[in-house]
């Protein structure tokens, strides 16, 4: 039996939210899958120790409010069955799913770049901390160290900080002239100068990078280059995480247009297949509030209804001047490709160090002589790790596109037997 849906939604962040209630008022159907146990995405995350602002609580209940919105969690996309029909999984059963419509919010993920000590347990993403910190991890009392680019870095300082740690170091790898000309734009987005204002830190340090993490058999201190010089902090837990990327490999199985590592979309948030939209983060980083207008827009186009998605492009294009200005300012330093040693490991589910990885021509080679990205992870952190480090292009996934159940990948081979003419 293949369930059938008016409109999919795949993410349930803030595009995809915004995405599923502007198109309710027109009467579709409308599935939205996720596999967070919530809405919400990783900015609205929640947890034991999560606190969501109030936008994301009046999002959230507006959702479950709709009565043609049925939200589908703890759900994985599997494989593409066919044209408009994929397969999916969740904890009871797998089954298959076909569609109208499509929009595309699968948000981004935490770019990790390999350094010497980067696998020791107490190392994690500047975002995977406060994902644990949400999901109820304790650091009361212990003192952290938090490295790498962008806001997250700040936002990370906070939460750390609120749940009882003591922020030693925070190293912005931007100069400090980028980032001065940056808080001096930030007047133009009132909201966004509030955070920065609140998210203050006397630790922060500009022109600081992570050179390498100490430890045994877990991590005790952290090597950081700031400025001219370089300084060890003792610590107990280190966040290092380099931006933010697009997941765009589920629009690149279905065949979407990628463009600067990122789903390429028109005016209408249509991407180069007909009747596939992409909104938020997988169509470039811009922070939540331009996910919430091209979540809106891409709704309203998949329904037909471009009037009131045309209404929408003065906003989207003002949260886009202030993604441009984020991403100008904290564009990576390309002193940052040399802080792997040979034997540091880029693929830590298959135990590939850098100098397997060097010595290779591409992706391909590199997956053929060494099992690189291969593993649990298949290939989302090193894949790209080896993008930036490389400046390997990454092929597009094959199914399974996560681990499943067998009972679900043999419902996929039944199905398609079933299809064929006898």
């Amino acid at each position: 039996m293949i369930e059938h849906i008016d409109l999919l939604i795949i993410g349930a962040g803030p595009a995809g939210m915004a995405a599923a209630l502007a198109a309710a008022a027109s009467g579709v159907r409308i599935i939205v899958l996720d596999d967070n146990p919530l809405p919400g995405g990783q900015i609205w995350r929640d947890g034991p120790h999560a606190h969501l602002p109030l936008t994301a609580r009046r999002y959230r209940e507006a959702l479950s409010n709709a009565p043609n919105i049925t939200v589908y969690s703890g759900t994985r996309v599997v494989a593409r069955v066919a044209p408009k029909s994929l397969l999916l999984e969740d904890a009871e059963r797998g089954w298959q799913l076909a569609y109208d419509k499509l929009i595309l919010c699968t948000g981004a993920r935490e770019l990790l770049l390999p350094f010497p000590g980067w696998t020791l347990p107490g190392v994690t993403g500047a975002g995977g901390l406060q994902a644990l910190i949400k999901g109820g991890l304790t650091v009361q009392g212990q003192s952290v160290v938090i490295a790498g680019s962008g806001p997250l870095l700040l936002a990370s300082a906070a939460s750390a900080k609120k749940a009882g740690a003591k922020v030693m170091h925070i190293a912005e790898q931007a100069p400090l002239s980028a980032v001065m000309g940056f808080a001096a734009q930030l007047p133009k987005w009132p909201g966004k100068l509030l955070q920065a204002v609140q998210l203050i830190n006397v630790r922060y340090r500009c022109s600081g990078h992570v050179v390498e993490a100490l430890g045994e058999d877990r991590l005790q201190a952290v090597r950081v280059h700031q400025g001219n010089k370089t300084v060890e902090i003792a610590c107990e837990r280190l966040a290092c995480g380099f931006g933010l990327i697009p997941n765009i490999q589920l629009g690149q199985a279905l065949g979407c247009l990628i463009v600067d590592q990122a789903i390429s979309v028109d005016a209408w948030q249509t991407s180069s297949l007909a009747d596939h939209f992409a909104a938020g983060e997988c169509t470039g980083f811009g922070g939540s509030e331009l996910a919430l207008v091209e979540g809106a827009i891409a709704g309203h186009a998949a329904v037909g209804d471009h009037a009131e998605a045309k209404a929408l492009w003065p906003q989207r294009q003002h949260w886009q001047a202030f993604a441009d200005l984020l991403n100008r300012t904290f564009a990576l330093n390309p002193q940052l490709k040399t802080l792997s040693a040979p034997d540091t490991l880029v693929c830590r589910c298959e135990d590939v160090p850098y100098a397997t990885l060097h010595a290779s021509s591409d992706w391909t080679d590199a997956k053929l002589h060494s099992r690189c990205g291969m593993g649990a992870c298949q290939g989302r952190v090193c894949g790209a790790a080896a993008e930036y480090l490389f400046d390997w292009t990454p092929p597009a996934p094959r199914p399974p596109f996560s681990p499943a159940r067998i009972g679900t990948l043999a419902r996929m081979a039944d199905e398609q037997i079933a299809e064929q003419p006898l």
